[in-house]
């Protein structure tokens, strides 16, 4: 939103940001939990979290958006029976939004549009996905009429939304002559990065725990993330076969990893965070979606960012920490060459690839990650960007306000 588009808008803002850990689908400690809870913890947890005098409760918060992207269109109603399971009133509302891998972003976007508006006063974007209870490899295929789609120009690229992603990741690779060395180098880096953020505790503030119940009666309280290999490196990673083609150069190494997690983001008027003495993580200063070539999916990011950028007035290098998500190392590390971002800016704690990529989790979960290191460094301005399947690309510009540079815009 530009600057002229903001006037006779309310500012927003965030006061609370938390995920639940990140663990792998299938093989990790949250492959039995339901969607439903992992999203109930992220709700209370997330209340709980606030910094400052007078907190919000669970009653006044008006309005949930769930980004979500495989579960079935009944989760709709196990989500907000999670909503109600969590102390929220009856009187607040929910609904659920699907943008595919931004759908977390997706999902806090809508929230604060409808704060800046005056639709609500207080309200939570979150995200959450089960790629355990729902994996994707079971999605059924799309509900359109065939024979007209086979049979459409070859330049509608209607057909291209049908390509796999692992093959929109070569697609980038061959396109643009990514080295298979490049792309390993780039994942052990990431999984480097988190190992040494957990270690150094810069996951504590965001992260909120899943207690689970096992067979034996007892319960387990999951508090990490259980993907980062901080023994990975590009020699091991170089071992592994590509997945989508025998020459190819994406592998199960250098690509995100399927997740289960949740994530929200408690979001309000500057002048409610402010009358009720609560601490201010992060400005929204705005968002942009932007359409690529389906069969190049991956370069999302680096059509949306110019895009965010250009309507917000604010130049690549004026932006000090990125969370592009790693979809694939193919496609983050093009976007992040081909923006000129300086790559010490991006992903500071680790990317997708350690940490893993629960769809319709990953854009609140990113928007987590970004603003607790922002409040820690006291950096300015931040992005977090990610590809979307089927062609398109998301973006938002978020500002901390206790930075040491104010904001001229």
């Amino acid at each position: 939103m530009s600057g002229e588009a903001r006037q006779g808008l309310r500012e927003v803002v965030i006061v609370s940001a938390v995920r639940t850990p990140l663990c792998r689908a299938r093989k990790g400690a949250l492959a039995k939990v339901p969607p439903s809870t992992l999203l109930a913890a992220a709700l209370e947890g997330c209340l709980a979290r606030q910094v400052g005098t007078h907190k919000v409760s669970a009653a006044q918060v008006e309005d949930v958006c769930v980004g979500h992207v495989l579960g079935p269109p009944s989760n709709a109603a196990g989500f907000r029976m999670a909503q109600l399971s969590a102390g929220f009133s009856v009187e607040s509302s929910l609904q659920v939004t699907n943008r595919q891998c931004s759908s977390g972003l997706q999902a806090v976007a809508n929230i604060c549009n409808a704060i800046a508006v005056g639709s609500i006063d207080i309200g939570i974007g979150a995200g959450v996905e089960s790629m355990s209870s729902n994996p994707m490899n079971k999605i059924l295929p799309p509900d359109i009429d065939w024979d007209v789609m086979k049979n459409l120009p070859k330049q509608t690229q209607a057909m291209d939304c049908l390509i796999p992603m692992g093959v929109t990741s070569e697609n980038v690779s061959k396109k643009f002559g990514l080295k298979r060395e490049t792309l390993d180098a780039f994942a052990a880096h990431s999984h480097r990065k988190a190992s040494a953020a957990a270690n150094a505790g810069k996951f504590r503030n965001e992260i909120v725990p899943v207690t689970i119940q096992t067979s034996e009666g007892t319960s387990i309280r999951i508090n990490k993330d259980d993907g980062i290999r901080p023994q990975t490196t590009v020699d091991i990673l170089g071992n592994l076969k590509p997945v989508f083609s025998k020459k190819g150069s994406t592998t199960a190494g250098n690509s995100s990893q399927t997740t289960d997690g949740a994530a929200a983001i408690l979001c309000m008027t500057r002048q409610e965070a402010e009358s009720r003495g609560l601490h201010i993580l992060a400005v929204w200063k705005g968002f942009a979606v932007a359409g690529v070539p389906p069969a190049l999916m991956g370069m999302g990011p680096a059509v949306a960012i110019p895009k965010l950028l250009k309507k917000q007035r604010v130049s690549t290098n004026e932006v000090d920490v990125w969370e592009i998500n790693e979809a694939f190392a193919s496609q983050a590390s093009w976007c992040i060459s081909e923006l000129g971002i300086s790559p010490a800016k991006v992903n500071p704690n680790g990317g997708a690839i350690a940490l893993g990529h629960a769809l319709g989790c990953t854009g609140a979960r990113m928007i987590a990650t970004l603003v607790h290191e922002m409040d820690r460094t006291h950096e300015k301005y931040g992005v977090v960007s990610m590809c979307i399947g089927t062609g398109m690309g998301a973006a938002a510009l978020l500002e901390n306000p206790n930075s040491s540079i104010r904001s001229n815009l």
